[in-house]
Parts: C-alpha cells; sequence; structure tokens
C-alpha cells in the first residue's frame, strides 16, 4: 500500500439498495467516511479475496457503521459474499486517470443488435465508474448477465467519462465477431495493470469465460429480489452456513440443515430467491420441475431422482431445487402407487444413508398442505418459510428493481403506484412495468423526425402505468375478485349517515393509522346493513371499494354452502386467508343471512359455517387491515353471536329514503339523460313517497325505454338512430312508468 493511501477499515458486506444494482456504487457509513477522508463519488479500493474499485456514495443511516453495501458484480470482483468481510481504502487521485478506450465483451449468446445497442449506450450508462480489467460490470436494461472488461487504454484502474470510447465485443454464440482476449490466461500483472494488447481473439462460445476466477454467469443478485428482505436472509442462513462453513457444524456436533421448503401464492419469488442464493454462494443450480420426473416406466421415476442427486454430489456444493413440489410428492394414500414411491425415495433420498455431503435441497410449492407429512419434519425439510404477498414497502422494492433501467417521465411516482397495488405479487409488478412499456411505445408519435427522437429517449409516463394497472389484475385475489368497482359514494344518492359510518370504519383506521395508535383504539371489525331489499346496501358495499382503493373480496351467501362435511367451512378459511394476504382488504358477504341461521334453528351445514366464521372474525384483530362487511334484509334470523361486540359489531339501517334522499338517488340516475323541460327531478321527488333506490332506478330505466319506443314504433331503424339526438324523455313518459310501478 502507498504512502498515498491511508489504511483501510475493515467492514461487513451488505447487499445493496435495489436501485444501486449495477452502478458499480459502495455505500459507506458516515464515520468510515470521515475514517478514510473521502468524499461522494470518490474512488475506493475494496480488498476481499480479489481487489477491485468502486465509486463511494454514502449509506442510509440505517446502515450500521461496520457495514457496507455492494451490488452482486462489485462482490463477485471482490471474491467475496454477503456476510464476509473487505477492507476498504480510499484510491489516490493520481493513479486514476479517465478512459480513452475500453473494451468490454458481451455475454455470450448476447444478439448482435442489442449489443450494438449496448455499445452505443455504454458511454451513458457506464459514466463516471471506474473500472480495471479482468472485472465484470452491468449495462441496464441491455442484459440481465454481466459484460467483462478485457482492457482499457491507459492500462490499470480508469474511470469512464463522456470521452471514452467503449468497444463490445461478441461474447460467444452471436456472429462470431472478434474481441480483445479474455484473461482466462491473463496473469496477476495483467490483471491488475490490463492490457495494451490490440490483437483481437476470437472467444470460445462453447466454454463461459473466467477471468481470474470471476464468474461470468452472475445471473439473479439480492439487488434483484425486492420485498422479501426477511425471507431472503431465513434462506440465506439456512443454506449459505452449510456451504461456507461446514466445520462449523462439525465442531459444534450436529448436522447441517438438509432441506428448505418455500411455500406462498404463485408469482412471490420463490423461484427467484432460490436461484439467487445459488448464485451467489456459487453453488452448482440443479432445477427440477416435479411432473419432468414421472414415468409411466415403474421404478424409472425413482431412477431420475436418484441421478439428480448423485450428479448433485459428484459436483458439489449443489443446490437441488423442485419447483412444483406437491406435484410429486403430494400424500400417500392406497391408490396412488406410483407418487407413493417416489415420497419413499425422495425421504430415502433426503435421510442420505451415505453422507450426502455439499448438498442442499430447496423445494417450492403453492399448495403446501397437499405435502406428504413425512417430508415435512426435522432432517428432511428443516424449515419451512412462506413467500407471502408483499406489503406497501415491499411493492416499492419490487417497482424499483423492475423500473431501475427504465426512463420514467417526472410524473410517475412509484410510492404512489405501490400504495394503489394491494394484493399485487412481485409477477404481477413485473408484468405492471412490462404493460407500462408496451403502453408507451403504442402511445408513440406517428411523425417520422418525432418517432426517430422517441426511439432515441424513450418516456414512459404516468398515464402509461395507468393503462397497465387497469388490465393487470393482483394474483393473489384472482379467485375472489369478479370486478374491481368502479363506483364511488358520488354514485349513491342519499344514505350519508351509512357513508360517514363505513368511512369512519374502514377508511379512518387506514388514513388515521396514528390516531388510533395514540388513543389505543382498535377499530371496528366488522359492519352490517340491514334493511329492505332495494335500498342500496349492496351499492354502499361496492362503492366503499371504489372509494378507498383497497381489494374488495365480494361472497355471495348462497355459494359457500357445499353438500359436503367441511367444504363449507373451507371455502369460509380459504376466502379470510386470501383476503388476510392481500390486506387491507374488504370482505363483503352479500345476503349473510343465507349461510348464518341461528344455530339450533337451521340446517347441520350453516351450523358449521357459523362456528366457521365465529372463529375467523374472532381472529380478525391480528389484523387492523381486515373489514368484513354483510348485507341482509332479513337481520332477525342470522345467529347472535355473529352480532356482538368484537365481531359484527357496527349495525347501518339502510331504510327507505325521505324527499331529500330520493331527490339526489333521481338526480344519480338522470344524470346524463336527455330530460325535457318539463320533467322536474326535485318536483318527482316529493311525490314519491315509499320509493326505495332500486324502485327509482327502475322507474326511470322505464321512463327511458318508453322514450325510445315512442321514436322506434314511428321510424324505422335508420330514421330512428338519425333521430336519437331528438330523443327527450318528458313528464308523461315518467309519469307512466310510474302508473305502472303502483299498478304493480
Amino acid at each position: 500500500m502507498s504512502s498515498s493511501e491511508p489504511d483501510g477499515v475493515t467492514l461487513s458486506v451488505r447487499a445493496a439498495e435495489k436501485g444501486d444494482a449495477g452502478r458499480g456504487v459502495a455505500r459507506i457509513p458516515e464515520a468510515a467516511r470521515r475514517q478514510l477522508g473521502v468524499l461522494s463519488g470518490d474512488t475506493v479500493v475494496i480488498e476481499g479475496d480479489e481487489t477491485t474499485v468502486a465509486k463511494m456514495w454514502p449509506a442510509d443511516q440505517s446502515v450500521p457503521d461496520t457495514a457496507v453495501q455492494i451490488d452482486g458484480d462489485t462482490r463477485a470482483n471482490a471474491g467475496v459474499h454477503v456476510g464476509d468481510t473487505v477492507s476498504v481504502r480510499a484510491k489516490d487521485k493520481s493513479t486514476i486517470a479517465d478512459a480513452e478506450r475500453v473494451t468490454l465483451i458481451a455475454p455470450p449468446g448476447l444478439p448482435d443488435r442489442q449489443r450494438r445497442a449496448a455499445e452505443s449506450e455504454a458511454t451513458e450508462k457506464l459514466r463516471n465508474r471506474p473500472v480495471r480489467a479482468g472485472e465484470q460490470v452491468r449495462i441496464e436494461g441491455i442484459d440481465q448477465q454481466p459484460f467483462r472488461v478485457t482492457d482499457t487504454d491507459p492500462r490499470g484502474d480508469v474511470r469512464i467519462t463522456n470521452g471514452t470510447s467503449i468497444r463490445i465485443a461478441d461474447g460467444g454464440g452471436g456472429s462470431g465477431n472478434t474481441a480483445t482476449p479474455a484473461a482466462s490466461g491473463a496473469t496477476e500483472r495483467d490483471r491488475t495493470s490490463g492490457s495494451s494488447s490490440d490483437t483481437p481473439a476470437t472467444v470460445d462460445s462453447d466454454t463461459e469465460a473466467t477471468i481470474d476466477g470471476v464468474s461470468s454467469n452472475s445471473g439473479v443478485t439480492y439487488e434483484d429480489i425486492g420485498g422479501l428482505d426477511e425471507e431472503l436472509e431465513l434462506v440465506r442462513e439456512m443454506i449459505e452456513l452449510p456451504l461456507s462453513e461446514p466445520e462449523l457444524f462439525r465442531r459444534l456436533g450436529v448436522e447441517p440443515p438438509s432441506g428448505v421448503l418455500l411455500y406462498g401464492p404463485p408469482g412471490t419469488g420463490k423461484t427467484l430467491i432460490a436461484r439467487a442464493v445459488a448464485n451467489e454462494v456459487d453453488a452448482n443450480f440443479e432445477t427440477i420441475s416435479g411432473p419432468e420426473i414421472m414415468s409411466k416406466y415403474k421404478g424409472e421415476s425413482e431412477e431420475r431422482l436418484r441421478e439428480v442427486f448423485e450428479t448433485a454430489e459428484a459436483n458439489a456444493p449443489t443446490i437441488i431445487f423442485f419447483d412444483e413440489i406437491d406435484s410429486i410428492a403430494g400424500t400417500r394414500d392406497d391408490e396412488g402407487d406410483a407418487e407413493n414411491r417416489i415420497v419413499g425415495q425422495l425421504l430415502t433420498l433426503m435421510d442420505g444413508l451415505d453422507a450426502r455431503g455439499e448438498v442442499i435441497v430447496i423445494g417450492a410449492t403453492n399448495r403446501v398442505d397437499t405435502i406428504d407429512p413425512a417430508l415435512r419434519r426435522g432432517g428432511r425439510f428443516d424449515r419451512e418459510i412462506q413467500i407471502g404477498v408483499p406489503d406497501e414497502e415491499g411493492r416499492r422494492e419490487i417497482l424499483e428493481v423492475h423500473t431501475r433501467g427504465m426512463p420514467l417521465a417526472d410524473d410517475v411516482d412509484v410510492d404512489a403506484i405501490a400504495r394503489r397495488t394491494h394484493g399485487f405479487v412481485g409477477a404481477d409488478l413485473d408484468a405492471v412495468a412490462s404493460e407500462a412499456a408496451m403502453a408507451a411505445i403504442r402511445d408513440r408519435p406517428t411523425e417520422t423526425d418525432d418517432l426517430d427522437e422517441w426511439n432515441r429517449n424513450p418516456t414512459v409516463r404516468k398515464t402509461h402505468f395507468d393503462s397497465a394497472l387497469a388490465s393487470v389484475e393482483p394474483s393473489a385475489m384472482r379467485e375472489y375478485v369478479a370486478e374491481s368497482p368502479s363506483t364511488d359514494f358520488s354514485d349513491v344518492g342519499g344514505l350519508e349517515a351509512a357513508k360517514q359510518t363505513l368511512r369512519e370504519s374502514v377508511e379512518w383506521p387506514l388514513t388515521y393509522d396514528r390516531l388510533f395508535e395514540e388513543t389505543n383504539t382498535n377499530p371496528p371489525s366488522g359492519v352490517l346493513l340491514y334493511g329492505p331489499p332495494g335500498t342500496g346496501k349492496t351499492l354502499l358495499a361496492r362503492a366503499l371499494a371504489g372509494e378507498t382503493d383497497v381489494n374488495f373480496v365480494r361472497v355471495d351467501g348462497p355459494e359457500i354452502v357445499d353438500r359436503y362435511v367441511g367444504e363449507s367451512e373451507k371455502a369460509i378459511r380459504e376466502v379470510f386467508e386470501r383476503a388476510r394476504q392481500s390486506a387491507p382488504s374488504i370482505v363483503f358477504f352479500d345476503e349473510i343471512d343465507a349461510i348464518t341461521a341461528a344455530r339450533g334453528e337451521g340446517h347441520e351445514v350453516t351450523e358449521r359455517v357459523v362456528s366457521q366464521l365465529l372463529t375467523e372474525l374472532d381472529g380478525m384483530r391480528e389484523n387492523p387491515n381486515l373489514v368484513v362487511l354483510a348485507a341482509t334484509n332479513r337481520k332477525d334470523q342470522i345467529d347472535p353471536a355473529l352480532l356482538r361486540p368484537g365481531r359484527l359489531d357496527t349495525h347501518v339501517f339502510v331504510g327507505e329514503p325521505d324527499r331529500e334522499a330520493r331527490e339526489k338517488i333521481l338526480a344519480v340516475h338522470a344524470d346524463g339523460k336527455p330530460l325535457a323541460d318539463d320533467a322536474d327531478v326535485a318536483e318527482l321527488a316529493a311525490e314519491l313517497e315509499g320509493y326505495t333506490g332500486a324502485d327509482l332506478e327502475a322507474l326511470v330505466r322505464d321512463a327511458s325505454m318508453r322514450a325510445i319506443r315512442e321514436v322506434a314504433d314511428e321510424y324505422g331503424p335508420e330514421t330512428a338512430n338519425e333521430k336519437a339526438s331528438e330523443v327527450r324523455i318528458e313528464r308523461r313518459h315518467l309519469e307512466a312508468a310510474r302508473e305502472e310501478t303502483d299498478a304493480s
């Protein structure tokens, strides 16, 4: 170490922030920054098993003073993993020059078109980044795999600037372009000082070039996983330690963990976590899709399983990943002979009659309850980790990952999108980002000059994300959400007291959460809307969901009832489980009296449903973001235990509207209709005493049909359509509709 470079500090490696992936940034805490005497943007040297350079940025205050945050490429260049310690020291500014030329090798198989695009964008994307020959760098938006630096001019550590010429050679599998020699045969002197040779040489497309132990097969890193920090830490703990420090377990006298079972809804990131961990620990990764093991010949399925484990042991350390493991490891019974044998073989292999060595099994499923219990004990799948639906903070992280290389307009607010996407899993948010990009492409200019300019500098705007959100459904709710309510309280005439009660019960706990917390007040857990038919109970529920912009799970009472014992209760459990995963949610039971008759007076099935519903309602106190809304016109038929405080404790009477409410309801239904001057809504409302909201809607619709019928009867279709703009709904049409309603 030269005298101009002060002593370094020893820091523990942490994963980078999601937005820092591919930037070559080292985030260092303030205490370490002062000790090193560096400023933001300065170059630092990071020394692990290897040595690399990175650009220093300040770390967030939540990062411990003993940690440094670096991305997957920088970790690979330094030869370290998350949790390892590295020495960080300042780089003397006089020893790093501005690069005149940098040569990169593209990942194997990168299409020529993408390689040329990378070449034109590389200077902008890598600007101000320090690099050295022999390292890997990622160009965001071009390819998931990293590029490799093979040559710099001048030699040694250099900084890429606007004036740097970047050449990208084909890495194999492309058109056969040539590249400056990769340092697969480079000496240590070449690696640290760079190579001045301009002599091109082809890269072997049949091998994955490795530069001094830095694998190019980087793939998924921890920075590519958003919203799963806790789950990722649990998986790392179970997998990294046994593979990186097996002697530690021997000294402790215990066997290392054998397997991890990841379970949760589809699209939450189970496979992604497995791939990232395998990549980060430098382990071989064997992926087995459950159905591909199956064979119609007896014994062949078990043989395939044995071959997988034998290959894994020969190439240890290895992670064997069983995707959709429930398809081959279901509960054994008397009928499934082939399935029983496969489960038995898997149990034997996981027990390891011979020591399995450094082989760990990861299973992934979204149907954890169907897996044979014998697999779910210690020594086989030692830990079960739920990968659930992300919360708002998790969704923000995931969106940051998927929009990292996207040119967003200033009006795009990632936080606002995260707030709007309740129930969206990682795969859904990926689809939202992709759909927004497609909407931007569809929306691009048609004029040639403008189109060329847009293609050079594309932009994704808020309207494109709005379009994407309208077309992508949340996976976690797809089974239960039949509609995304587009109505709000402005579409509900009258019922002001009911609206206010619903706002306080549902909106306030979400909006004024601090007030509830400070006053130690539990919000209402359930609201019962009751009153005569047609008064607007269901409409209120739909409007509430549209008003609050939360997930809306609608359950019609009769559809819960099933003739088979246990099925009705299971349906109730599944509804609440899915709603909890996607909180904040409103679970709306329409016609709840159909399934909650007083026990002792109804059917055996409804008695069991009531008991299950009571259990679920009692458990809701743990989740303040879940509200149950129910509607009935027969409150007296509901079991009294459901109506006590702590369950459906807020009762809202939705009665027949008074004159003022009738006027508002008529105004809602008459909005946009061509009313004649003599059709006075206020005057009509005064005459319709006893009419419910549904009656008023039917009245206006009937009057509209009468006006249409008159024109249709007098003229043919063509002439009638031409006169459509002249149609008026007159007072006489409303009177006739009213007489027919009164007569019926």
